[in-house]
């Protein structure tokens, strides 16, 4: 962490999360897998009997389905009503009594039908993207002075943060200690200048901050998906399942999520096939047809955060409708910072220090945040699709006729 910032709370209050690199907040926002949540707080919400007494109810999903084949690389979500929120892990220890303190209490929604990305954006398609706009992404883009009035000119280097483990055992109370902020990082080079994208094409794009994932989306005529959205799609027509799949983390020895195993954070045994990030869809999908709706990376959505928000929504005691997120964040662990929901966990969760991969459960992350370990994946309405389709048939008929028969 720079002096500068060290020694003035001003500019600490100004800087953007990416560069303030404020690694506490990087934790507490999701982008890593340890919460500072106090067990005092989980143990009162737990106890809480209005947060804990609703139960799961069986998932209603709407029976009509396109007619039209859906876009590429898309899976149809029927949408219909569910019950949202996460139901307490099965072991009910501490770390999976944190991962559930913010998605209670669980509460009714209706969601429209969708069609969602069956993977998260790759680098092979994100590199399409920057290849046709030329758009450059915030990890690559310097900080600029007046946003940080004191730091010394060669603090002002662009980069994001890495999971960098240490060698051997630490406590767990000091994510200093195996988080790291490296000029240099970006989507193009996920563990700093020295390594790249070569022959990673199918893996998920990461150091991506909310604005980069809104303009990929907005390119490709899609938008990024409620929170309600992905829990619907992630829960696949289940309901009140632990994980993704089911019941049981490692159905019959399977692995069904990338996810840390070993000694955290130091050891990473790849007994799910990977230490460290995999490529997209190397694991079952989802009765819906997706893959890595747990686990791998972290997936932004459009919403706010904030902690209360199942709290707001089911004291109306109605089915939320296509609900949008609060109208404005906040995290009470850092008032001033703007904070998107995550969802889906990362190669990171364990149980011995995050159990988000719990279907359910939330991350939250400052807007202009990236880490090697939080991606995304897209959604488009199924109107907006059919108005797509209408426009590109009616365009290449255009173009079928001769020119002499459109100047008449």
């Amino acid at each position: 962490m720079p002096r500068a910032r060290q020694k003035s709370s001003r500019a600490k209050q100004r800087a953007k999360g990416r560069w303030r690199l404020s690694l506490s907040a990087l934790c507490v926002a999701g982008l890593v897998v340890g919460w500072a949540l106090h067990w005092r707080s989980v143990a009162a919400a737990h106890s809480d009997p209005g947060l804990s007494k609703a139960q799961f109810l069986p998932t209603i999903s709407n029976p009509n389905h396109p007619t039209d084949s859906p876009p590429e690389g898309m899976a149809w979500i029927p949408g219909g009503e569910f019950s949202m929120g996460a139901q307490d892990p099965p072991d009910m220890d501490e770390v999976g009594m944190k991962a559930t303190v913010d998605s209670l209490p669980i509460h009714r929604v209706y969601v429209d039908g969708f069609y969602m990305d069956k993977t998260d954006v790759t680098n092979r398609e994100f590199a399409r993207f920057v290849k046709a706009t030329a758009y450059v992404t915030v990890a690559e883009r310097p900080p600029r002075a007046e946003d940080f009035p004191g730091a010394p000119p060669e603090n002002l280097v662009a980069g994001s943060v890495v999971f960098s483990p240490p060698d051997h055992p630490v406590s767990l109370n000091d994510h200093f200690q195996w988080w790291s902020y490296v000029h240099g990082a970006n989507w193009r080079h996920p563990l700093g200048p020295q390594s790249d994208i070569v022959g990673k094409e199918n893996y998920p794009v990461v150091h991506i901050a909310y604005e980069d994932a809104e303009a990929y989306a907005k390119w490709a005529g899609k938008r990024l998906p409620t929170e309600a959205e992905w829990e619907f799609a992630a829960r696949g027509g289940a309901a009140g399942k632990p994980f993704v799949w089911g019941d049981d983390f490692h159905p019959n020895g399977k692995w069904m999520a990338n996810t840390h195993q070993g000694h955290f954070p130091n050891q990473d045994t790849g007994k799910d096939g990977f230490a460290g990030i995999a490529p997209v869809a190397q694991y079952p999908p989802n009765p819906y047809g997706l893959f890595d709706m747990s686990g791998n990376v972290w997936q932004w959505t459009s919403d706010w955060y904030r902690p209360d928000y199942y709290q707001q929504l089911a004291a109306t005691s109605r089915v939320a409708r296509n609900p949008q997120g609060p109208d404005s964040p906040y995290d009470p662990d850092e008032p001033g910072q703007r904070k998107k929901v995550h969802r889906g966990g990362s190669f990171l969760c364990t149980d011995q220090y995050c159990s988000r991969y719990i279907v359910g459960t939330r991350g939250k992350g400052e807007v202009s945040t990236g880490t090697n370990h939080l991606g995304f994946r897209c959604v488009i309405t199924r109107g907006h699709w059919e108005a797509a389709r209408k426009s590109i048939v009616t365009n290449a008929q255009a173009a079928q006729v001769p020119r002499s028969s459109r100047e008449n």
